[in-house]
């Protein structure tokens, strides 16, 4: 496996564990710990005219303006540590989690627009940092809303050959840049997968396929309701419990799947995915927008039905071919037996007159 390869699994696998610990999607301070406690080191916002016990950053900024914050670094280790200090843009994960990008990644946002004034720090056991930095957005930044993190890292060497560990510990930067805001989710790939019945009288499921598209500007979850119904609008069943998205960034997409059970094959089914943007203000309140309404159709072929009605109809055709056959068969054995009577009533005249 290539170096480069190797220290990525790491890295990510570390990152996960950590973020999870500090709470990057919603706690806002937290300790990242080394294997044998002798690396232990915490993160929280510094107190200041922005408030004095937050979780994470959030800032509403128009562009071409900044802003002055800072991070607390404490070790809570035995020993000295000294921990890079940089920013990443913010992107969410297969499995709906939110993520930084890793220094040899580019970052277009928040990770270009955060600057720690020291790029490393080193603390004392027992101590803590304040590391300033500045949030400095270009003249044309775009409105809308941007996700990243300013992150500690310690990088080790490790013992095994070509292995580097980097333990990251970050706090989660929400901006919202000044302007036009312009939420919107699209649904996009609609398709409804119908599993048909082995019982003809039976009901059976299908799989509603789509992908969530956030087409807008501003950082939004899903609520999302699914439904399949038969011709005008009947034999509806709706999909249980399908759970909200999670946050999407502007541009990002959701693939989602939806099982439902209890379908009849009605022939032409009608899927329908409703969407409700949920948007989190600055002060964390969710506040839903107007849903968003997608349709697609399906044949739902009552095969196993069809089946059966060919094969009582092919039955009821075989019986009416017997029972004709039976019928001409026993008005030949009668005709012939008459025929018979007749001729021996006639052989039996033609002796007597003799």
């Amino acid at each position: 496996m290539p170096r480069t390869r190797q220290s990525r699994t790491v890295v990510l696998a570390l990152l996960a564990t950590l973020l999870s610990t500090v709470g990057l999607v919603g706690v806002g301070a937290g300790t990242a710990y080394a294997a044998d406690d002798d690396v232990a080191w915490a993160v929280r916002t510094a107190s200041n005219t922005f408030g004095a016990d937050r979780q994470n950053y959030r800032y509403t900024v128009n562009p071409g303006g900044s802003v002055r914050d800072g991070l607390v670094v404490a070790n809570h280790g035995r020993k000295p540590i000294e921990l890079a200090v940089y920013a990443a843009d913010g992107f969410t994960t297969d499995g709906g989690q939110l993520d930084l990008l890793t220094p040899d990644q580019k970052s277009a946002s928040i990770g270009a627009w955060v600057h720690a004034d020291r790029d490393t720090v080193r603390i004392q056991p027992g101590k803590s940092v304040e590391v300033p930095f500045r949030l400095t957005l270009p003249d044309n930044a775009t409105p809308g809303d941007y996700l990243g993190g300013i992150i500690t890292s310690l990088r080790q060497e490790g013992t095994g050959a070509n292995m580097n560990v980097d333990r990251r510990l970050a706090l989660k930067v929400r901006l919202r840049v000044g302007g036009d805001l312009d939420p919107g989710l699209s649904v996009e790939g609609l398709h409804v997968s119908f599993d048909g019945p082995k019982n003809p009288f039976g009901t059976s499921g299908a799989t509603v396929d789509y992908t969530i598209h956030n087409t807008g500007n501003a950082i939004l979850a899903a609520g999302q309701k699914v439904s399949v119904t038969g011709p005008f609008g009947r034999l509806g069943v709706d999909a249980a419990d399908v759970p909200d998205s999670p946050e999407l960034l502007p541009g990002e997409k959701w693939q989602v799947s939806v099982p439902i059970h209890g379908l009849r094959p009605a022939v032409r089914l009608t899927g329908t995915v409703t969407l409700t943007p949920l948007m989190t203000d600055a002060a964390g309140s969710v506040n839903p927008l107007a849903p968003v309404d997608t349709t697609t159709h399906a044949w739902a072929v009552p095969w196993a039905l069809l089946v059966l009605l060919l094969v009582v109809a092919a039955g009821v055709a075989l019986g009416v071919v017997l029972t004709r056959r039976r019928r001409a068969e026993a008005k030949r054995r009668e005709d012939a037996r008459v025929q018979e009577a007749v001729a021996q009533a006639v052989r039996e005249s033609a002796g007597a007159g003799k």
